[in-house]
């Protein structure tokens, strides 16, 4: 009996260990990125494994979910969720939403985000994740846009990535396999991407005349995601992280990233070829994407400080070529998942996020810019461009009319299939019309700038007024919109309206008064002052009564239509009262002015100094001792608002 018990305890030992060396192994591959061997390897440790770690269950599945099986992840992000509970992380929660929705179980999803929501009680997380939901809900109602055909050039490897280079396209491609030795990519377990370059069909989207782009320069490891400068004589593209050998040069944990490299095209060959001053051997910078007019350069990094996974960011490209300190796009655009792919056109920012309410995987949104560097809350394409799979790499046309996508979707041909789309805009249009002028004068203003905005705060649709200070706006069906009217050295205004859903109709008569500067100020003892009538105040008082807030309703207007206005507070009395007493009165007559003026919402900074001079700056000869009439001390009791800078 102890022999059976010996010999058992022995096969038990025997098992345990060769089942931690199976761990091991699929411990070692993961960090080796090796994600088909590690997944495989993990799925023949967890056999016999009744409680596997978190750890191992979070491996297993991220395996799954770097190659897109979907299907597979999601059996594993599950048994996290259950392990976990409310413990789960921001990332691993996204993780197992996209698992869901990549399986199209949109309902548990959605229930499971307002579960998330409602307990962190992130109020402004859910504002977005309703917003989004119910632009996304309601554009899968109506007919699409987009019209999606699969190019005849697609692989059974991976295919994607496009770049318009000219009359030509290039893109990114697995499909050589013709090398001897050729590498692959441990991964997924295929070739390394090439770029290629193609002709392209203009009546159908398609590719002919294929050939390898810039041979002689690619690595032998990854080339992807291009863009070109609007001569097309540079091109900035990603690739592996490699030393002047061609071997990897990896981070100091052993994972080789991705750098983006610029180089003038000369032939297929490149010459001044060098890295970005932000590239690092330690994290990855990809997907480059220049703006039209090649000034601002967009790209995605996992680069320490960002919002998630992986973040978009830009950065200047100065005059002689240099580029600048990147600046993340901010937590409207970035969220925990990733950001990737950018693709700027004018003034619309086209991405892919998995981080934004989506229909599975990486959708392709939208965002309109606002101003400057800052864009709008993100808006999902819908379908047929978004699938259930990962969609990504949208490129299109200065009059968004066709381009081309990436995805994963069902029914492609490979890994990734490049599909090219040609857009139709909707038939539903009104118009807004009406008249800009003067608000003293009452006569026409010409050329004064009239936009609409949407519910978002994006500008879709702009004109400036004629001659006779009209204008008119087509604008779209069911709407809420705000048309704004404004002109420069001019205050603005604007109007809220809300636009049916008929075709063809129109808002009239949407009217505004602009007031210009020169109408809102005088010119008094050879400086500028706000045009106000005089303010009075009580005997011996300093509270602001109604008449005086009418006035000083006055100045505030003009610092809130001309930001950059700097003034200072000057108050005077007659000289009747004695000289420390009316010095003391000014004073506090000019702070309680003060005071009104930022309760009403102007920063204390734009006003340089406030000060009661009492009867010490007299505007006529009415000084003590001096007998004078009402009409004239009045002269001398006065609040000036004085501007310093315009």
């Amino acid at each position: 009996m102890m022999k059976k018990l010996f010999l058992f305890s022995l096969l038990l030992c025997a098992t345990a260990v060769f089942s931690q060396a199976k761990l091991r192994k699929a411990d070692k591959l993961f960090a080796q990125l090796a994600y088909v061997d590690a997944a495989k390897t993990y799925e023949e440790y967890l056999e016999g494994e009744k409680e596997p770690g978190t750890e191992t269950i979070m491996k297993v599945a991220d395996c799954y979910y770097y190659t897109g099986n979907m299907a597979s992840a999601l059996r594993w992000y599950t048994k996290l969720h259950e392990v976990l509970g409310n413990k789960i992380d921001d990332k691993y929660f996204n993780r197992y939403l996209q698992a869901l929705r990549a399986e199209e179980n949109y309902k548990k999803a959605d229930e499971l985000l307002k579960q998330r929501l409602e307990l962190k009680g992130d109020k402004a997380m859910t504002q977005r994740f309703i917003g989004q939901k119910k632009h996304l809900d309601s554009l899968n109602a109506l007919p699409s846009n987009y019209t999606v055909t699969n190019i005849a050039a697609n692989t059974d490897k991976a295919d994607f990535g496009t770049a318009f280079y000219g009359n030509q396209i290039v893109y990114s491609s697995s499909k050589d396999t013709t090398k001897v030795g050729g590498k692959t990519y441990v991964w997924n377990d295929q070739p390394f991407l090439e770029l290629f370059v193609a002709d392209r069909n203009a009546s159908d989207g398609s590719f002919f005349n294929e050939k390898k782009f810039i041979p002689k320069e690619q690595t032998q490891y990854h080339n992807a995601t291009l863009t070109f400068t609007p001569d097309l004589k540079t091109v900035y593209y990603s690739s592996n992280t490699v030393k002047k050998n061609d071997r990897l040069n990896n981070g100091k944990n052993g994972t080789n990233n991705i750098e983006v490299i610029k180089g003038n095209i000369d032939g297929d060959k490149l010459t001044n070829v060098e890295k970005l001053p932000f590239d690092s051997k330690e994290y990855s910078v990809g997907h480059p994407a220049l703006s039209a007019d090649g000034k601002w350069l967009f790209f995605v990094s996992d680069m320490p400080g960002g919002y998630g996974d992986t973040d978009i960011y830009v950065a200047e490209v100065f005059g002689d070529g240099k580029v600048g300190t990147p600046q993340n796009l901010g937590p409207k655009i970035n969220t925990p998942g990733r950001e990737m792919f950018p693709f700027i056109n004018d003034s619309i920012l086209y991405f892919s996020s998995d981080g934004h309410y989506g229909l599975g995987g990486l959708d392709v949104f939208e965002s309109r810019r606002i101003k400057d560097l800052e864009f709008g809350e993100p808006q999902n394409l819908g379908k047929p461009v978004n699938s259930n799979l990962d969609d990504f790499a949208f490129i299109t046309d200065k009059e968004q009319k066709f381009g081309y996508f990436s995805s994963s979707r069902k029914g492609g041909k490979g890994d990734d299939d490049i599909y090219y789309f040609t857009k139709t805009m909707p038939d539903c249009k009104q118009w807004v019309s009406g008249k800009v002028t003067n608000a003293k004068y009452k006569m026409a203003i010409n050329q004064a700038d009239v936009k609409v905005t949407d519910k978002y705060g994006d500008v879709i649709a702009s004109a400036k007024t004629k001659e006779d200070g009209t204008y008119r706006l087509e604008v779209p069906c069911g709407s809420k919109i705000t048309i704004e009217a404004s002109k420069p050295n001019h205050t603005k205004a604007s109007r809220e309206k809300d636009t049916s859903k008929t075709p063809g109709e129109e808002i009239k008569n949407v009217d505004f008064e602009l007031s210009n500067y020169d109408d809102l100020v005088k010119k008094e003892d050879n400086m500028e002052k706000v045009d106000i009538n005089p303010i009075f105040f009580d005997f011996d008082k300093w509270d602001i009564t109604p008449q005086a807030a009418t006035e000083l309703d006055k100045v505030v207007y003009i610092m809130k239509n001309f930001p950059s206005l700097v003034i200072k507070i000057e108050s005077h009395t007659d000289s009747r009262g004695k000289d420390d007493y009316n010095l003391r009165l000014s004073d506090n007559r000019a702070k309680s002015t003060y005071n009104y003026i930022i309760e009403k919402g102007i920063d204390p900074g734009r006003i340089e100094s406030v000060k009661g001079y009492g009867e010490t700056q007299l505007r006529n000869k009415c000084s003590n001792g001096v007998k004078c009439t009402d009409e004239e001390h009045l002269l001398n009791r006065r609040s000036d608002f004085i501007i310093v800078k315009k």
